[in-house]
Parts: C-alpha cells; structure tokens; sequence
C-alpha cells in the first residue's frame, strides 16, 4: 500500500487588530462613534485613539524629582496648655443661688459664672467698715501719743499701745480688704447700705464651659470645683514617640496628621517640644507639636484623638504620579508613549523598578532606563495595562 505525504503551506499573517465600539442612540436614528482602539500583535505595544485619549480624559507627563521622606508613626491627642484651663470653685462656702450657664457656652473673663448665698458674708463686710471706721480714731491717737512722747509730756509705754492698736488696725483692714476682694465685692464702694449675702463667682479666664458640677440649691465648699473652663485658642498635639524611635526626633521636623473620623483630609504640625522624661509604664515620651495653621485650630477639640507621622529624614528621587504605575503579579509597569500618527498615539509597556510611595507619587529606582525627555500615560495607564 502506497501512503501519500501532503505537504500544508501555513502562511500566517501578522497585523494590527482592530476593534471598534460603536454606540447607537435610539429615537433620533442617529449614531455615534465614541471609542477606537488598535492593539499591536507585540503585547506591549497599544494604540490608543486621539478621540479614546480626550473621552477617558487620559494624561501625559514626565518624570520628575519629588522629595520622599522617612516617617515615624505615631498617636496622640490635642490638649491645650495649663494656663488655658481654669477649674474653678469658691473661696468661701455657700448655697448656689443662681447659674444657668450650660456645657458649651462661651465665657469671657470676668464673666459672673454664678452666684453663692451666705449669712456668714455679710459678717466679713461688718468687721471690715468697723475696723475702718475705727482706724481713723485710733491713728489720730497714734500721732498725738507720739508728739507729746517726743516732747516728754506722755510716757512711752502710752505711745507704743496707741502704735501697736494702731498697727493692728492696720493690719486687720487690710486682710477683710482682700477677703472682700476674693469674694468679689470692692471694698472702696461698701458701706453699711450695700452690704450683701450674695456673692459672685467671675470667670478667671475666657473660654467655652466644659463641665458643670454645681447646681441651683447645692452648698458648695470652698474646695469643690464646680465649673471648668477651656481655652482653646492655643491648641497642640502632644504625640508618643516609644523609646526606640527617640533619637530621630528632633526640634522642628513637621508632622502629618489625621483626624479619626476623616482619614482623607490631612494636616500638618511642627515638633516644639520634646519631653525629658520617659514614661515608665509604655517606655514613650511625649512630643508637642504646634499646628501649621491657626484655622485649623478651630478644627479640634482637646482630648480628641489623632493619627499622625513625623517625618525624620528626606532624600529626592525621580518619582512619577502614583496612578502611572500599575501592578501586576508583583511586578511593576508604565506606559511610554512612542509614537504619534493618524490620529492616535502608541505606548510601550515598560518594567520599572520603585520605590516608596506618598502624598500620590511613586520613587522610579531606575529613571535611568528611560531619556530625559519621555512622556508616560499618568492618567488611564491602569485600564489599558490590565484589558
């Protein structure tokens, strides 16, 4: 049995492929071509149409230099400074007549924050107009117990009693005028008329109200606060750094932070200060930071919770936007535009080796692979990599 043998010629024809999208609308019986794409056989080549180019709002650029830095992360919270809070009570006990004041109010200083109630005030404002009532007779007899000591006429023991009442007088006048000043009346407009059992209670600072533990009726002793006031004009972070961190915090560096509940939105600070002492329990010290911007202030709240990294050192690198590069199984890509000709533009895919990546730039390890002068797609790269 004879076989026979064919020979098959298998001519293969390598081209372009093209692909068109067409969208047609219905009711007008009109249509529109919105999108052409050619695909090269190489599988990094791709053609992209001017009018694909400006419906997809792709963009060109070039590499650049961008600053990245090394960062430190940490936690804190905002607080203000000591001198901005006041925690205030009573010099002296009484019963709460009136405060209407609520958690959130505005007080400015010397603002009565509420009034206190007591007999035992109006006590203090007798002994004070008698004393100075007293005082005038007792340094008249003073001055002339000394001019009749001086001419021999008097004996000395007379003049120093009449030195020594006075004196005292003196010195009893001038503490019930302190008093009177800690309870907030003025000792130069009392008399007998406008003696009073109600005092005031002023606000030593400005602020918003923060908390009330005094109520209408209640005795208030001398030591229970019965509302605080904070100011907030001031505001900082204060950040814990742990130990191991420590010796690359410096004085000045500048801190990104996050509030809690809006991570998409960041601002910035600046290290003032940095504590000695290391806490024991947590091995961390606390760093203050001062915000960048005063109306950014108004933003926060003390005790309020924050996320933030201080950025230690910077080194500038080539860098190329974050959206530009694109990854794949590990491995990183861009799209090099090569060419441009009937109406559409060529790009190459292209391996790059990178970096670290922030604020929405990616370090290029390699810039030296590609000219100076390159363009790469840095909007729509992902779309055309990944079809």
């Amino acid at each position: 049995m004879n076989s026979s043998k064919h020979t098959f010629s298998i001519s293969l024809f390598l081209g372009s492929l093209a692909l068109v999208f067409s969208v047609f609308s219905c009711g007008s019986g009109a249509s529109n071509e919105t999108m052409v794409i050619e695909e090269n056989t190489d599988e990094n080549i791709i053609s992209v149409s001017n009018s694909q180019f400006q419906a997809s709002a792709m963009q060109l650029g070039r590499m650049d230099t961008f600053q990245f830095s090394e960062k430190v992360h940490t936690t804190g919270m905002f607080d203000v400074p000591p001198g901005h809070k006041a925690s205030v009570s009573a010099y002296f006990g009484g019963y709460v007549k009136e405060s209407e004041l609520l958690p959130g109010e505005v007080a400015t200083k010397g603002q009565t924050l509420f009034t206190l109630e007591n007999p035992a005030y109006i006590q203090v404002q007798q002994d004070f107009l008698e004393v100075k009532n007293h005082i005038s007779f007792l340094k008249s007899d003073y001055e002339r117990q000394k001019s009749l000591s001086e001419e021999n006429i008097s004996s000395q023991k007379k003049f120093l009693q009449a030195e020594t009442e006075y004196n005292n007088a003196l010195t009893q006048f001038e503490a019930l005028k302190k008093k009177l000043v800690l309870m907030n009346i003025d000792p130069k407009s009392l008399t007998a008329e406008s003696m009073t059992s109600v005092i005031p209670v002023k606000s030593p600072i400005s602020g918003f109200i923060t908390a009330i533990n005094a109520s209408k009726g209640m005795f208030l002793n001398p030591s229970d606060i019965a509302i605080t006031i904070t100011n907030t004009e001031h505001m900082h972070m204060e950040l814990k750094v742990f130990e191991n961190d420590l010796h690359k915090i410096k004085v000045g560096q500048k801190v990104i932070f996050k509030r809690q509940n809006d991570p998409n939105k960041t601002f910035t600070a600046t290290i003032n200060l940095i504590n000695k002492a290391i806490d024991e329990e947590n091995r961390s010290v606390l760093v203050h930071c001062h915000l960048d911007s005063e109306e950014d202030e108004r933003l926060f709240i003390p005790g309020m919770y924050v996320e933030a990294e201080i950025l230690t050192s910077s080194q500038t690198q080539m860098a190329l936007p974050e959206a530009a590069v694109v990854e794949i199984e590990g491995n990183y890509y861009v799209l090099v535009k090569t060419n441009t000709e009937n109406e559409a533009s060529t790009f190459e895919k292209r391996m790059v080796k990178v970096g670290i990546t922030e604020e929405g730039y990616t370090s290029i390890l390699n810039p030296q692979d590609f000219k100076p002068n390159t363009e790469f797609l840095i909007s729509g790269a992902f779309n055309l990599i990944m079809e």
